[in-house]
């Protein structure tokens, strides 16, 4: 069967008018050898494939082969390079945090693993193939989330081609790893399977620690007449340094004077654990216009962490006072079901691409033993010694056993209306009802509960200029429960966003994609607290704004010269709140900016049909405030990477070796911030080696 085999039956799985976009879609996704950087599609922006050209949103697809190219191992370095992207408290880098359009944190549910809402630490793995980025507010067709947008990270398929890909890596700080990645039929009845063991053991660039992941992830798709089905699953294991970074000195505002590889923590500071994922998704054709998907999906998170947490800083004698705490036993579940229907329907002179749904999600999350230590002022950032505070094994009962249930139902409809050539119009509703329930304590003491529900609206306008261009503009809508397992709240309204957007796009056939994007979202009762006759009150009074310009594009600006290239202002502050009103949100930059550029030199001679491909970029980001109270700033930085990678095909082998510089010129720069005494340093320069086989 041809390599495009298994591309074509599931295409068969769509309405007419949507199986030639489709078509493209897949073979962009699975076709390692298409070196190009344009997409021109999307599943995400509404759950269905769709011309980035007529999606009344800013979509931003980042494709296989950059990230190949870009050797990312995160969703950081997969996210580098779109518009408007900076990283949120990653919880010393044990968990993802994005902020999209001024917003976003981590634990805030919007990163998808193929459409459907994670709640894993680590979402960027080795099975992922590509990532999109839609912008915005999601929740009519995602249900609760921000209102920036959402983070959608498409997994690798079966295949009914066979394929097999060996990779050893080697990195300049210590270490390396190595995968297996094989894929194809299993007998002639259309049933295909794919296995990828990844692992990957490096030592941590700062003075001591360890990262250590494994990833097993078998998955089988079975590709009938009219039906579809894939199962998959994905077990992690991992090791990870638990690290707050630097401080801020107070007399300067900025990180203090120390080598950047030098930690203020202890050895034991570090989070292992080991997470989940299985789905099981079965499409079926209904008739030559109308199609239906079952997705089923569950995953686990456990995990342990030991650390000796920063409480105060003395910039006159340099004294850090730590505390040194734990977390036993914690875990989260979460369980989706989603059932849609598609379909393509024509009343008279006007097209329908109609969309049913309905979804049901319930996410638990539990952290057994807290383990609270007494503060200890014996370590001196300018002369440490390490191993005198031992982690504690003292459980905090009134800090223990924190829960957190949100259950959520919704029905959503939606109708994309091609009234002509021109025109296209988009509507949708979605009623979303849930439950939230969270406290700790033993005895456990509740501490939010509350039930609501809402209509969460969205409506976009495409006017198609040519086949090549056009003009949009969308309002959307966003919900997000409010929940605090620390503090009493009882029953507070949720967080309400609103966005107005309007914008440009092109796609230049075999040349490049772009969106020029302006935008205006406003987010209320969001949760503050307020200090009255001397007890600390929580309550919705909060409100925030964000309105900025973003420009994306990518594609190919002649037949061997790649880019991908962003530009973003970004406004967002506070607009109602009893200490920071008029503030600057936390960790977002006002501007932003990044440009990679890869060419395809083509043959150098040295062997028959061998190809040499180098690429160069870099990415800026902006001043942004370091907390709340923008107290502190973290300075602008720009961090540049590079890579040469050579390919020869040896008999039926295609060998290839790449070469990765991260951070070419070894900056020091500082990502995000959770406080003053929580400061994220950026690494410094990574060379990356790394050899593949495919046959």
């Amino acid at each position: 069967m041809n390599k495009i085999a298994p591309c074509l039956l599931a295409s068969l799985l769509l309405p007419p008018a949507l199986q030639a976009e489709e078509n493209t879609l897949l073979v962009t996704q699975e076709s390692h050898d298409d070196a190009s950087y344009q997409p021109h599609s999307s599943v995400t922006a509404a759950r269905a494939p769709m011309k980035i050209i007529d999606t009344p949103q800013n979509v931003t697809v980042v494709p296989h082969q950059f990230l190949d190219d870009r050797a990312a191992q995160d969703v950081d370095e997969a996210l580098s390079f779109v518009s408007g992207m900076t990283q949120s408290n990653t919880l010393g880098g044990t968990q993802d945090a994005i902020i999209k359009r001024g917003f976003g944190d981590n634990r805030d549910g919007s990163i998808l693993r193929d459409g459907v809402r994670s709640i894993q630490a680590r979402n960027f793995t080795p099975t992922s193939e590509r990532v999109e980025v839609l912008k915005g507010p999601s929740s009519m067709l995602y249900g609760m989330n921000e209102p920036g947008g959402l983070i959608n990270v498409i997994s690798k398929k079966p295949q009914l081609t066979p394929q097999v890909h060996l990779e050893g890596r080697s990195s300049s700080f210590g270490g390396g790893g190595g995968q297996l990645d094989v894929t194809g039929p299993l007998g002639t009845t259309g049933f295909a399977g794919r296995m990828i063991i990844d692992h990957d053991e490096t030592d941590y660039w700062r003075n001591f620690g360890r990262n250590r992941q494994t990833v097993i992830a078998p998955s089988l798709m079975w590709y009938g007449e009219n039906t579809t089905v894939r199962v998959a699953w994905e077990h992690m294991e991992y090791l990870t340094p638990f690290d707050r970074g630097t401080v801020i000195d107070p007399r300067s505002g900025k990180p203090v004077d120390t080598p950047r590889e030098r930690r203020f923590d202890e050895s034991y500071n570090a989070t292992r654990g080991d997470q989940d994922t299985l789905s099981f998704q079965l499409e079926q054709t209904l008739s030559d216009r109308w199609r239906s998907q079952l997705t089923y999906a569950f995953s686990r998170n456990r995990y342990s962490d030991n650390q000796a947490r920063a409480t105060a800083f003395n910039a006159e004698t340099g004294i850090l006072t730590r505390q040194a705490d734990a977390t036993a036993a914690a875990e989260s579940r979460s369980q989706m079901v989603q059932l849609t229907f598609n379909g393509d329907v024509d009343w008279g002179q006007v097209n329908h691409q109609l969309l049913f749904g309905f979804d049901y999600e319930a996410d638990r999350t539990f952290r057994g033993d807290m383990i609270r230590g007494t503060k200890d002022s014996a370590f001196n950032i300018y002369d440490p010694v390490y191993g005198v505070m031992p982690a504690s094994t003292t459980v905090s009962a009134k800090d223990s056993d924190q829960r957190e249930n949100v259950d959520s139902r919704g029905w959503f409809i939606q109708d994309a209306m091609r009234l002509n050539d021109n025109w296209l119009l988009l509507g949708g509703l979605r009623y979303d009802s849930f439950d939230v329930m969270s406290g700790k304590g033993r005895p456990f003491k509740t501490n939010t509960e509350a039930s609501d529900s809402r209509l969460v609206p969205r409506a976009g306008v495409v006017y198609n200029i040519n086949s090549w261009s056009s003009l949009y503009a969308s309002y959307t809508e966003s919900f997000k429960p409010n929940t605090s397992i620390a503090t009493q709240i009882g029953a507070l309204p949720p967080e309400l966003g609103k966005a107005y957007e309007v914008g440009a796009k092109i796609d230049l056939p075999g040349r490049v994609t772009g969106t020029l994007a302006l935008f205006d979202i406003h987010k209320r009762n969001v949760m503050v607290s307020e200090l009255v006759d001397g007890e600390t009150v929580t309550r919705t009074a909060g409100k925030v704004r964000s309105q900025g310009v973003e420009l994306d594009i990518a594609g190919q600006l002649t037949d061997s010269l790649s880019l991908i290239g962003s530009y973003a202002w970004t406004d967002a502050r506070v607009t109602s709140d009893p200490e920071n009103n008029g503030n600057e949100l936390a960790n977002v930059a006002r501007h932003t900016a990044a440009l990679f550029l890869t060419n395809d030199f083509g043959q150098t001679g040295l062997l028959p049909a061998d190809d040499l491909r180098a690429g160069i970029g870099a990415r800026y980001v902006g001043r942004r405030a370091g907390d709340a109270a923008n107290s502190f700033y973290l300075d602008d930085y720009t961090v540049a990477d590079a890579f040469v990678a050579w390919s020869t095909p040896i008999d039926s082998y295609k060998v290839k070796w790449q070469v990765n510089v991260k951070n070419l010129f070894d900056t020091t720069w500082y990502p995000s911030s959770g406080n003053n005494l929580r400061v994220a340093v950026g690494e410094p320069r990574e060379i990356v080696l790394k050899a593949s086989v495919d046959f």
